[in-house]
């Protein structure tokens, strides 16, 4: 099968509707260039989120490599949570978020990169298993390019509220936990928290049931961080806050655009970014 379709038709991305392969728009959304240049069957063929997840996937499982073998000497190991975990230094040098590293050491950016890093094998384990579930259940509703934007700035203001906390009430900080002037944040989950809270929001405006199975879903795992010591409670709330306020933006009831595959794929380039950031300019904190 060629990869390029010059002639025919195919399946509209944004309505469903068979459409030109070289139509200039779609006649029934108006959708631009439909077609994708004759690549639209190429990308059908990697599922609703257009491979995203296993982005995600491998990025995350790349990063905690490098992030292991960056500073060998501080590899954790002790309890159960504990396992195959990157020294403090290593996370910040390849990212960490949190008021230590934006407020303390002035690396604002890793509210973007944080997301993508994890503090043990336990931790990216279960983070993985939650991105693969979730991931296509929200592309199949909101669209690809608009999951990955839910995804990314959710977790941008997930890190946002976690690194914010030093600021909270004590007893706010204590029940919540995290808070501390010099304490790092890294990992998935709030990106995660997002992705439900876009459900939930469509849960409103679609399906009741998807939206009563993602509140289900977040209470139970919002529950179980706060009777875990060192989760981030509220990288969670402001991801989940992040997802659903992301969502009303960019309204599920209407066809997914062009140009929000454009912004979802700037959004990955800046995680790159922020990444490659903070690691050239962390150089000099590793042993």
């Amino acid at each position: 099968m060629p990869l390029r379709q010059t002639t025919g038709s195919v399946v509209c991305p944004s309505c469903g509707k068979l459409v030109g392969v070289n139509d200039p728009k779609c006649w029934e959304c108006g959708r631009p260039y439909p077609g994708m240049f004759g690549y639209a069957p190429l990308f059908r063929r990697l599922g609703r989120d257009l491979g995203f997840v296993q982005i995600v996937t491998w990025s995350c499982v790349a990063l905690f490599v490098a992030t292991l073998i960056s500073d060998t000497s501080g590899i954790g190991g002790g309890g159960m949570l504990g396992i195959l975990s990157p020294s403090r230094v290593s996370l910040i040098v390849f990212g960490a978020a949190g008021p230590g590293p934006v407020l303390g050491l002035g690396r604002w950016w890793t509210v973007l990169s944080a997301g993508w890093l994890h503090g043990g094998l336990i931790h990216i384990l279960f983070n993985v298993l939650w991105i693969r579930q979730l991931g296509p259940q929200t592309a199949a509703v909101y669209g690809a390019g608009r999951m990955v934007i839910i995804y990314v700035l959710a977790s941008v203001t997930g890190f946002v509220a976690s690194s914010l906390a030093v600021f909270a009430p004590t007893v706010l900080r204590f029940v919540m936990g995290g808070g501390h002037p010099y304490s790092i944040t890294v990992g998935a989950s709030a990106a995660i928290f997002g992705l439900l809270g876009a459900l939930i929001h469509y849960g409103r405006r679609g399906s009741s049931e998807v939206g009563r199975q993602a509140w289900i879903y977040a209470i139970v795992l919002f529950a179980f961080g706060l009777m875990i010591r060192g989760v981030d409670n509220w990288a969670h709330l402001g991801g989940l806050a992040g997802g659903w306020l992301v969502s009303r933006w960019l309204d599920p009831m209407k066809p997914e655009r062009g140009d929000h595959l454009l912004l979802a794929i700037a959004l990955l380039v800046a995680s790159l970014a922020s990444v490659v950031a903070s690691y050239v300019t962390g150089l000099r904190l590793l042993p």
